[in-house]
């Protein structure tokens, strides 16, 4: 009876297998999906084998549909250039400023120094790196906590709270106090050496004995290497300076002499950034709560990255508003989705991929965001709508960090169906949010772990 029973066995355990192989006959099947010997195959595999798939899935019916005009937009001036960083959360946080310090000064153009940002930014984020080890370094190294600081040191990218943490902190200078070197517009190699010293710090806290003083001591001398580093890469930020500028009229004005924080002051006043509220369309999380990621900061004693998770039915409406009050806001979505980079133009019906492969591509924004196929990926200062008769958007601007060259002038021109399924945040003031939204303030947060596949930083 047992050997009957392990004979039984052992042939559906053989079927079982058999299931998860290819076999020959399958084979036979799966190439009849590709029909070689059709028309439409043969020259569709030419054109594909020979060009590029998004040349040829542009839809040209979709190709000068869509103008640039828009009905309500807020008073910017000029294109900022990220380069070869990842830095576009940084230019998109103080270009929701530079407006106001447009209108502070009655100049033509301004641009504030994210290079000055970017050195504390760093600095910052490997302390906060260093606190991480000495905080875990009685765990194994291969504890998912310890395994995801060691994969997550620093590097360019970051969200609005990242901003505040640093403005808050370290106040904010013009582009003449703190100009861009090669390395803050061409990071990657910086970012790598600094990745490397960090981890071989680590290396050495983690097998340091002693209490946490002991290891803090070793940790200010570690900081004193990355801030040589910085210094030589970015120069050093300015403590002080004295700054001067010319009118719309032509006025020069006398120098004057500013700390970073002053000059902050003086181009926003009393201005709180508190005021200024995350909401995100998470659709993989229920709505109408407010959530909070933990460890995710650039800054010891800095905030975390907290959101009201609303669905973008919502979010439009406060946004609307915001531009017909002339604010830009910090925005944040999936950029290379569908985006036709030449034109300027972010659309879901741009390329007709499924035209050009024959199938079919289904997924939903959810589905997306859980499978991994969509994210946020980077920044942009959100600044114009189009409205309908009934004053409904239909398509939105977007002031982008890639220089003056890059789409259209500079901008991208975003329909509202594909504001609806690849924008992810904005930051938005308080006083355009209604005091039901503002309630889900008072909620005690959900707290996030910091890897979830969601909350990427912003490049």
């Amino acid at each position: 009876m047992n050997r009957f029973i392990l004979i039984i066995a052992v042939l559906f355990s053989t079927s079982i297998f058999a299931q998860k192989n290819i076999s020959e006959k399958e084979i036979k099947k799966i190439k009849t999906y590709y029909k070689k010997n059709n028309t439409y195959y043969k020259a569709v595999t030419n054109a594909v084998s020979n060009n590029k798939i998004k040349d040829l899935a542009l839809n040209r019916e979709n190709v000068k549909k869509f103008d640039h005009e828009f009905k309500y937009k807020v008073n910017v001036k000029g294109i900022t250039n990220q380069k070869s960083s990842g830095r576009c959360w940084m230019f998109t946080s103080l270009n929701v400023l530079r407006p106001k310090a447009i209108d502070k000064f009655n100049i033509e153009s301004f641009e504030f120094s994210t290079n000055y940002l970017y050195f504390w930014d760093i600095f910052e984020k490997s302390n906060l790196f260093l606190e991480g080890i000495i905080e875990t370094r009685n765990l194994k190294i291969d504890d998912r906590k310890v395994d995801w600081l060691f994969s997550n040191i620093v590097g360019d990218g970051g969200v609005w709270n990242s901003f505040i943490n640093l403005a808050d902190k370290y106040g904010i200078v013009p582009k003449d106090a703190m100009p861009e070197t090669h390395s803050s517009e061409n990071t990657s190699m910086m970012i790598r050496l600094i990745k490397r010293k960090l981890r071989e710090d680590a290396i050495r806290l983690r097998a340091t004995k002693g209490d946490d003083n002991i290891l803090r001591k070793h940790k200010i001398e570690m900081l004193g290497d990355i801030y040589k580093m910085l210094a030589i890469n970015l120069g050093v930020p300015p403590t002080e300076f004295e700054w001067r500028y010319k009118d719309k009229d032509g006025n020069l004005s006398p120098y004057k002499k500013y700390t970073p924080k002053s000059f902050m002051k003086e181009v926003i006043g009393d201005f709180n950034f508190n005021d200024y509220i995350m909401l995100m369309d998470d659709p993989t999380r229920p709505y109408y709560k407010l959530y909070e990621i933990d460890k995710d900061r650039n800054v010891l004693e800095g905030r975390n990255w907290k959101f009201i998770n609303l669905p973008a039915k919502e979010i439009k409406k406060y946004a609307l508003k915001s531009i017909k009050a002339n604010e830009a806001m910090y925005f944040s979505c999936d950029v290379g989705k569908q985006l036709n980079k030449k034109e300027g133009i972010l659309d879901i019906n741009n390329y007709d991929y499924e035209s050009l492969f024959d199938v079919k591509f289904r997924m939903n924004k959810k589905e997306r965001i859980l499978s991994h196929e969509s994210g946020s990926t980077h920044g942009m200062a959100l600044v114009g709508v189009d409205v309908d008769n009934n004053e409904k958007p239909t398509k939105w601007l977007l002031e982008n960090s890639w220089g003056a060259s890059s789409g259209h002038n500079g901008y991208l021109t975003m329909t509202d169906r594909w504001f609806d399924e690849y924008m992810f945040r904005i930051v938005v003031l308080k006083k355009f949010i209604d005091e039901k939204t503002l309630k889900i303030l008072n909620q005690k947060p959900t707290i996030l772990p910091p890897w979830d596949p969601m909350f990427k930083s912003d490049n």
